[in-house]
C-alpha cells in the first residue's frame, strides 16, 4: 500500500494523552485522512465496503455519525477540513496510489472467485477511493449534523494547521506527520476508541524541534530528503540519516552540494509548499444543534440506515459534559 505522509516515526516520539485533556478543545479533522479510514475499515466480512439497497458506499457515512457523536459525547468540538485542490507535484504519489487501488481490486475479485474471503478483505482495504460523490455526501451529513466543516484551496492539512496556529483549534487530527510540517503547534493521532481502549498520541512541534535540536525549516528540509508526497526523496537516506545529515550540514542545500545529490525537483519550491502554502482565513466556525429529522431521512429513508441506532448515536450530542450548561451553549 503506497502510505500517504512523510515517515517520520523513526526520529519523532508521540506522547500518549488521554481524551479527558482534549476537553472542551476544537480539533480540525484531516477529512481525506479521516474517511479514508473509514471507506477502508468500515466493511462486511469478505471486505465489501457498507451499502444501501441501490449499491450507493455508505461506509463513510457511518464512520462520520458514529465517530462524530462519540467526540462529541467526550466534550470535543471537531470540525472537519476538506482538500482543496492539490499541488502538481502530488500527482506521482497519486498515480501510484490508483496503481495499487487497481492491482488491489483485481486480487480482491479473484479471491473472492475462489472463496478466499480473508485475502479478500486483505485486499479490500486497500482499494478505497474518494469520489466527488463520498465527498459531497459526507459535507451534506455533517451539515444536518450541525458540525462545520472548511473547504480549503489546497491541502486540507495546511488548512487545519494554519488554524490551529492561529488558535482557532486546539489541534489538527490526523495520522500523517505532514502536519508538523506545515506547522501544526500540536497534532493528534488515533482519534478513536478501540475495543473499548483509546490509543491517543499528541505530537507538540515546539517539543519535537527542542529534541531534535533543529529549527521546522530544518524538519522541513530532513522530510524532502526522506521522501514527501510531491517528492520521491532520496534513495537509502530514512528519518535518521536524513536528520544526521541536516542538523552536519545545516541545510538540504549543503547537503546535496556536498553528496552531489540530484533532485528531481528544486527544494526550494518543495520547502514553499509547506512552509508558504496558501490558507483560507475567512472561514466562519459554528456548530449547530444536529436537524435529528434530516438526518433521519438522509440515512434511514435515502441510505437504509437504523433508525433507533442514528438516533442513538445523535442522542449522544445531548450528553455534553455537566459543566456544559446546555446544548445551546456548547454550541455557540
Amino acid at each position: 500500500m503506497v502510505k500517504m505522509g512523510v515517515k517520520f516515526r523513526d526520529i519523532v516520539s508521540p506522547e500518549s494523552i488521554k481524551f479527558e485533556q482534549l476537553e472542551n478543545k476544537i480539533v480540525a479533522l484531516d477529512a481525506a485522512n479521516i474517511i479514508y479510514q473509514f471507506l477502508s475499515s468500515i466493511r462486511q466480512v469478505d471486505g465489501t465496503p457498507l451499502m444501501d439497497q441501490n449499491g450507493n458506499i455508505t461506509s463513510h457515512f457511518s464512520g462520520i455519525l458514529y465517530r462524530t457523536s462519540s467526540l462529541i459525547e467526550k466534550g470535543i468540538k471537531p470540525i472537519y477540513i476538506f482538500d482543496g485542490t492539490s499541488d502538481i507535484l502530488k500527482k506521482d504519489t497519486q498515480d501510484k496510489r490508483r496503481e495499487v487501488k487497481e492491482e488491489s481490486q483485481k486480487k480482491m475479485e479473484e479471491a473472492l472467485e475462489e472463496g478466499r474471503i480473508e485475502d479478500a478483505r486483505k485486499y479490500a482495504v486497500r482499494t478505497s477511493r474518494m469520489s466527488p460523490k463520498i465527498i459531497d455526501g459526507s459535507k451534506k451529513l455533517l451539515e444536518l449534523m450541525g458540525v462545520p466543516y472548511i473547504q480549503a484551496d489546497g491541502e486540507g492539512e495546511a488548512q487545519a494547521s494554519y488554524m490551529v496556529e492561529k488558535g482557532d483549534a486546539w489541534c489538527v487530527g490526523s495520522q500523517d506527520y505532514d502536519c508538523i510540517l506545515f506547522g501544526a503547534p500540536r497534532m493528534v493521532r488515533n482519534l478513536t476508541v478501540t475495543g473499548g481502549k483509546a490509543n491517543l498520541e499528541m505530537i507538540d512541534l515546539k517539543k519535537v524541534l527542542e529534541k531534535l535540536e533543529i529549527s521546522r525549516e530544518q524538519l522541513v528540509d530532513v522530510a524532502i530528503l526522506v521522501g514527501t508526497d510531491f517528492n520521491r526523496g532520496v534513495k537509502g537516506i530514512g528519518a535518521k540519516t536524513g536528520l544526521k545529515l541536516i542538523k552536519e550540514h545545516g541545510n538540504i542545500l549543503n547537503v546535496i552540494k556536498k553528496l552531489d545529490i540530484q533532485l528531481e525537483v528544486e527544494p526550494e519550491i518543495l520547502r514553499n509548499i509547506f512552509l508558504k502554502h496558501d490558507v483560507v482565513s475567512d472561514y466562519q466556525l459554528k456548530w449547530k444543534s444536529p436537524n435529528i429529522e434530516g438526518v433521519v431521512a438522509f440515512l434511514c429513508g435515502e441510505h437504509d440506515f437504523s433508525e433507533p441506532r442514528v438516533l442513538s448515536a445523535l442522542d449522544k450530542f445531548k450528553k455534553i459534559d455537566n459543566k456544559q450548561k446546555s446544548l445551546t451553549d456548547w454550541f455557540g
